[in-house]
């Protein structure tokens, strides 16, 4: 599409031969390529104002501050926050749901209770809550899917009951490409007297996302998969439940007073961002929320959607691509697409397409369980973002035409 064409030429690294090879860039699931004024927000920072934010009275100290909260309003508007205090920044996606399950989990679920996920989830939102359950005595129970990747509403109507205390989801199947209704699973969540999770990882870069209008309790995204930096992730989570929760680590500008036998912890979000914070990753998080905010979702989601269906009507005519969790709706599916081919290894498959310029995610992308599920041990995964072109689509689907040749099968 010539929109993804005009945004491509902000994005220094797709530009650039490697190995006298042009990239076509498909896996941006697992990280997504930075534009020029991302890159020139954090070099800003660094040349212009690095300085140790919220512990000094002179000037840079006081820029690194205003940079580092001024990307807290920024982030709690942009996924529509009631206050900036439920902004807390992490360094991933990973480290916000581990500080829900210590700061929350640990202290809210007990012997005989429940935690409910689904079969789908990213291992971030599935070891943390194994660990819970194993710790606190309580069962931890699995939503399946239907026959087409969605989550099964029986499941979800039956699974979360009155001893259900934390229903834990991804808002999008890193694998699957699917988008969950998690403002309903919130709703059943908050009917039995549970708090919701949300993993957003794969959601929050690519639709719009309210978190109010979703209900759910708690929110985690990783920066890296939006544009900004890498060190850089966020967990939203309704004020009051952030209050009482206690600190998930300690040390550094989480205190108010400290004496030699006790501690007074700070105020929320302060009690949770212990030690320097990552103001540069935090300038470049709002730098790619502005990007994204003038781009606009409606026309990511259609270069997206574009690309999907194009991608899926190619495939679908190659008797040797198995492809998951792609007869859902076209208003369901989002854009990343999980095939194998047979007969032929996941890591064979991105190493033989790398050879030709196409970069692809190859493996079980932390999600065992699900593959499991699916009866495979891998999988190989084309994931797109707003930059992505027809013309990368096309050099994937002409690589995956010579793999099997290549390793000596016929067509």
């Amino acid at each position: 599409m010539a929109e993804a064409q005009d945004f491509l030429r902000d994005f220094p690294l797709l530009n650039r031969k490697m190995e006298d090879k042009t990239i076509a860039y498909l896996d941006n699931g697992a990280t997504t390529q930075k534009p020029e004024q991302v890159i020139q927000s954090i070099c800003g920072y660094y040349g212009g104002c690095n300085a140790n934010p919220h512990r000094g009275a002179y000037a840079l100290s006081v820029k690194a501050t205003d940079i580092y909260e001024t990307a807290r309003a920024r982030t709690a508007k942009f996924i529509g926050a009631a206050r900036p205090e439920e902004i807390v920044f992490t360094k991933n996606a990973t480290e916000a749901l581990n500080l829900v399950a210590y700061s929350y989990g640990l202290h809210h679920v007990g012997p005989g209770d429940e935690i409910v996920i689904t079969v789908s989830e990213h291992h971030s939102n599935l070891v943390p809550w194994q660990f819970v359950a194993k710790s606190r005595g309580a069962a931890l129970k699995y939503i399946y899917l239907s026959e087409d990747g969605n989550l099964s509403e029986e499941d979800i109507a039956t699974k979360i009951t009155e001893r259900t205390k934390i229903v834990s989801v991804t808002q999008v199947s890193n694998v699957l490409g699917l988008k969950n209704d998690v403002k309903a699973i919130a709703e059943k969540a908050h009917s039995v007297g549970a708090v919701c999770v949300v993993d957003g990882s794969q959601s929050v870069a690519h639709m719009a996302v309210d978190v109010q209008d979703l209900g759910c309790d708690f929110f985690a995204f990783s920066g890296h998969k939006m544009l900004s930096p890498m060190g850089i992730g966020v967990l939203y989570g309704r004020y009051e439940l952030l209050d009482d929760m206690p600190p998930f680590l300690m040390g550094g500008d989480m205190i108010e007073y400290v004496q030699e036998q006790e501690t007074t912890y700070a105020e929320v979000p302060s009690k949770f961002e212990a030690g320097t914070q990552n103001v540069g990753g935090a300038a470049g998080l709002t730098a790619a929320i502005d990007y994204l905010e003038t781009i606009t979702f409606d026309r990511i989601e259609s270069i997206e959607r574009d690309l999907t269906e194009y991608a899926l009507s190619q495939l679908r005519e190659l008797p040797y691509i198995e492809l998951y969790g792609c007869d859902s709706h076209r208003d369901n599916k989002t854009g990343i697409i999980a095939f194998n081919v047979k007969d032929v290894h996941p890591h064979d498959v991105a190493t033989i397409l790398d050879s030709y310029g196409v970069a692809i995610r190859a493996g079980h992308h932390c999600a065992q369980p699900l593959h499991r599920y699916l009866g495979q041990n891998a999988s190989c995964r084309a994931s797109f973002y707003l930059y992505n072109t027809r013309e990368d689509v096309d050099r994937w689907v002409d690589a995956l035409k010579k793999v099997r040749g290549v390793l000596g099968y016929g067509a």
